[in-house]
């Protein structure tokens, strides 16, 4: 069976924990970042998990992740 290509895309924007959850860093934290409070600019330093409607299809991404 030949080899599986790894979507880059994906590779660079989602990771695995060692339990096997799809982490993701979190969205709105790149620019205009002036008009956000410190809050939520706090908020967004911490990734998160991915949707659970969407793990499967990352994990085809990401064959072997």
């Amino acid at each position: 069976m030949p080899k599986l290509k790894t979507n880059k895309a994906a590779s660079k924007r989602y990771g695995f924990t060692a339990k096997r959850k799809v982490k993701r860093t979190a969205a709105n934290s790149r620019h205009r970042l002036s008009t956000k409070t410190s809050r939520q600019k706090m908020s967004r330093k911490q990734s998160s998990y991915a949707d659970k409607t969407c793990v499967e299809g990352i994990k085809k991404l990401l064959p072997y992740a």
